[in-house]
């Protein structure tokens, strides 16, 4: 089977969608690498239990050949982390609109810095393309979902994340499996205990590997002997994304797909969201799945990479959300909302938690219930 380089899912914090990723991904993680520090949950607590796990699972990592050394660099000041177990068991599994994942993924900020990413970045870019016959947009793409083109590449202790999930059980092997390729990574010399930050759940640098994946796809393209993805340098990072890529199929040369009538090419139609665009994608989207396996994920890396290259917005629509509300109407009620002093942070129609809140606050006022809900006729009241 070829590999991928998640087998569950993050969630969408770093949309933004930290909203990417729960755990880093899908538009990047919660905690921001320069975040200046770690709220008290993600901070290592006394825990017995813990302690005597980290014990015997020395044992197993030897017989791993992870030497005494490396243990006790990458153990130190390593510690059970509560809050990781907290935000492991409580991912709320729902979905997104596929609009609403669009106007976060391909957000007019996320175009303009992405934009000039790949400006900063073009020779590099180029060079990767040479190498590996991923399109630099593509690339790009992928980082500006994964991290925001690195500013929120997660400054969590991956020893600790993942030492504290492999403990805590719930997918125990699976965690022990990132642990061991994390002390692996470390008696490599690619990087250190100390240095080696990521996400609550371990995905690590601009483009969050885990640490199988690490070993498995990451290069050194910048030739310093390390394959380091840590860096503020975005190099290796950018590379090991298109090596994955190609590793896993990509067809040099080939699109992803695009919106039927806008320049599609020739390939398979998907219409994910029922009365919205659809979409011909190719097999170069089913390997950007392989990143990470959704539908709304790929396209938006696709669509992401298209405004990078330039190209416009989608064209077609959208039907009205479950409450009756067109995209337009939604940032109508967000813009009314905040002018009255009700903040939504921000007008993107996407109704998140924010909105919702600043809902209640406006219903509670007008002295209905405060559900949080949006309605055509809350908007006809402000």
């Amino acid at each position: 089977m070829v590999s991928t380089r998640r087998t569950f899912t993050f969630g969408l914090g770093a949309l933004g969608l930290t909203a990417c990723t729960t755990g880093g991904g899908a538009l990047g993680p919660v905690a921001s690498s320069g975040a200046g520090g770690l709220p008290d949950d993600l901070r290592p607590v006394s825990n017995g239990a813990y302690d005597a796990w980290v014990t015997a699972f020395r044992s197993r990592a030897a017989g791993q050949g992870i030497s005494p050394a490396t243990l006790s660099a990458g153990f130190r000041g390593a510690g059970y982390l509560p809050g990781v177990v907290t935000r492991d068991r409580n991912q709320t599994e729902f979905s997104r609109t596929l609009e609403d994942y669009l106007a976060i993924a391909a957000s007019d900020e996320r175009v303009s810095k992405g934009r000039a990413a790949f400006s900063r970045h073009r020779s590099t870019l180029a060079a990767i393309e040479s190498r590996y016959g991923v399109a630099p947009e593509i690339v790009t793409a992928v980082w500006g979902l994964e991290s925001f083109y690195g500013e929120r590449r997660g400054n969590v202790p991956v020893i600790s994340s993942t030492s504290t999930l492999a403990f805590d059980g719930r997918r125990g092997a699976f965690f022990e499996k990132q642990l061991l390729a994390a002390l692996k990574i470390i008696q490599n010399g690619d990087t250190s205990a100390q240095n080696m930050t990521g996400s609550w759940a371990g995905a690590m640098g601009h483009t969050q590997f885990i640490p199988t994946s690490y070993e498995a796809f990451a290069v050194d393209f910048t030739g310093d002997g390390r394959r380091d993805i840590w860096s503020d340098d975005p190099t290796d990072s950018l590379a090991s994304t298109a090596a994955y890529l190609q590793r896993n199929g990509w067809t040099r040369g080939t699109r992803w797909g695009g919106e039927v009538g806008n320049g599609a090419p020739a390939g398979r139609a998907l219409q994910p969201q029922p009365g919205g665009p659809t979409f011909n994608v190719t097999s170069n989207f089913n390997v950007i799945k392989r990143y990470n396996n959704s539908d709304s994920y790929a396209i938006g890396v696709g669509h992401l990479a298209d405004r990078i290259a330039g190209g416009g917005p989608i064209r077609g629509s959208f039907p009205p959300d479950k409450f009756g509300l067109t995209k337009d109407q939604r940032i109508q009620l967000q813009q009314r909302l905040t002018a009255k002093g009700f903040d939504t942070d921000g007008a993107d129609g996407v109704i998140g938690p924010n909105s919702r809140k600043a809902i209640a606050a406006y219903q509670s006022s007008i002295g209905r219930a405060a559900t949080g809900d949006p309605s055509v006729d809350l908007l006809q009241t402000l």
